[in-house]
């Protein structure tokens, strides 16, 4: 997995903070033109052929961030007018996914290359083991001849010296469902029609060519205009910075947010349904139910492992629950889910009651743009506090365990789990699915699925390393506050 800091991701939240702040000044017209200038002088180094061309790619970059599919970019419109377009639409538009073809490397398939590390041993396993004889000793060293190779990896696998490695396309490697491809000119396309929104390819891909339409344009003009804006974040946005409870909620009403809830509340919510889901289901027979809040997960299901449908939970997700309670306090505010999940974004677009859907990243951003020193806020008194198991949600067997302590019989809850979605994970849904459809019993009757390997706290859109986020979470959690 790529590292969360790198490169790519600085260039992400460079630019949001750009925009949010011009944003924020009644700048931004006038200002994102000279975004990519900025950040790309003439007396700099460049990246690729040269500052022009570094700073075409910025252009699109910020297009992206304002909430535009690259598919339909046009050199010839003026950055200032696809802000106005921001600034004037009334909803986000889908896919959730656009591909940058200018920052796309166009890599060569993925295929196994001899380094230099070969010492042309007399064992010769590499050779011995290739079930299609692609292997010769040629000039003291093993090579591959591509035409026959099938990929299998048997000589990597067999090579004392691991003198063999795999070159892969990090973005094809990272998709569990195969919906990314190339085109005939090298570059890679997403068949939007298998994609399940998981983000995968865009936290993989090491030029940042696999981007998310950012919404927090949207968000903060809805502030500015003084509507009545609710914030509801996630647990694991809650891991992702460095504060105690509470203060994340204090930051959230100074940057202009009417209203503040822990999206834990709504996963206490979805726990208790989906306990009282299982003891229905296993009344009446059924061998097996899945949990549902992981949207990714769930339209995996829908297109890629039908078998497995009538098994994932009706029990809607802690998103939803929570937008219910922000509604019934306030039936015409704005809903604002933050969140390190892309298919959230998709979730929300789908429900009449989330009107849009931020990531850690552009959290990250508004409060930078304001200014706001996350340790100076203030805690404010909060009339309902979720509970442990409904904040810990965001990593990987926190829902079931919320789950079976909420089950009449815990004893008769066989819990497993499937930790991140990958084409392993996909083979392991579809044996579930046949096996459900069939009658047959399984090694479990509660299966939780996280598309992201750790839970939510990995999650594409995140700002903190997961195993950091994870002990803040514990932390979170453990506080009771």
């Amino acid at each position: 997995m790529l590292n969360i800091n790198n490169g790519a991701a600085q260039l992400r939240r460079e630019i949001l903070f750009r925009i949010a702040k011009l944003q924020l000044e009644d700048k931004l017209l006038e200002g994102v033109h000279f975004i990519p200038r900025e950040m790309a002088p003439k007396n700099a180094d460049p990246f690729r052929c040269c500052v022009y061309h570094d700073r075409e790619v910025l252009r699109m970059r910020v297009i992206a961030r304002l909430g535009h599919s690259l598919e339909d970019y046009d050199d010839e419109k003026k950055l200032a007018e696809y802000a106005q377009e921001a600034l004037e639409r009334e909803k986000p538009s889908e896919p959730m996914l656009t591909v940058l073809d200018e920052a796309c490397n166009a890599c060569v398939r993925s295929h196994y290359l001899v380094t230099n590390a070969c010492q042309a041993c007399i064992a010769r396993p590499c050779m011995m083991n290739c079930p299609k004889g692609c292997i010769e000793i040629t000039g003291g060293r093993a090579k591959i001849d591509a035409e026959k190779c099938v990929n299998c990896g048997l000589c990597m696998q067999n090579c004392p010296y691991h003198a063999i490695i795999k070159v892969p396309v990090p973005c094809e490697e990272a998709c569990p469902v195969g919906a990314i491809s190339k085109d005939e000119n090298g570059k890679e396309r997403i068949d939007y029609s298998k994609c399940i929104y998981c983000g995968a390819c865009m936290r993989e891909c090491p030029f940042g060519a696999m981007m998310d339409k950012g919404q927090l344009v949207d968000v903060i003009r809805h502030i500015m205009g003084g509507r009545r804006v609710a914030a509801l974040y996630a647990p694991a946005i809650a891991a992702q910075f460095r504060a105690s409870p509470g203060q994340l909620d204090g930051a959230l009403l100074k940057a202009g947010f009417a209203r503040v809830y822990e999206v834990a509340l709504g996963a206490d919510i979805t726990a208790e349904k989906e306990a009282e889901e299982w003891e229905e289901r296993m009344e009446r027979g059924d061998v097996l139910m899945t949990t549902s809040c992981c949207p990714a997960y769930v339209r995996a299901v829908h297109i890629h492992a039908r078998e497995l449908d009538p098994c994932v939970s009706e029990t809607r997700s802690p998103m939803h629950y929570t937008a219910e309670l922000a509604r019934a306090d306030d039936p015409d505010c704005v809903t604002v889910f933050i969140g390190p999940c892309l298919a959230k974004r998709k979730e929300g677009l789908d429900d009449p009651l989330v009107d849009y859907v931020i990531s850690a990243e552009e959290l990250g951003a508004l409060l930078m743009a304001k200014e706001i020193d996350l340790a100076e806020c203030a805690s404010p008194d909060r009339t309902a506090l979720p509970s442990p198991s409904g904040r810990n949600f965001a990593q990987s067997g926190g829902v079931a365990e919320a789950v079976r302590v909420r089950v009449k019989h815990p004893e008769r809850l066989k819990g497993a789990l499937i930790n991140g979605l990958d084409v392993a994970g996909m083979k392991l849904l579809a044996s579930y699915g046949k096996a459900a459809a069939a009658g047959k019993p399984c090694d479990a009757n509660l299966v939780e699925v996280m598309a992201c390997p750790g839970g939510c706290i990995a999650g594409p859109g995140v700002i903190t390393n997961p195993k950091v986020a994870s002990v803040q979470l514990k932390k979170y959690v453990e506080s009771g506050k």
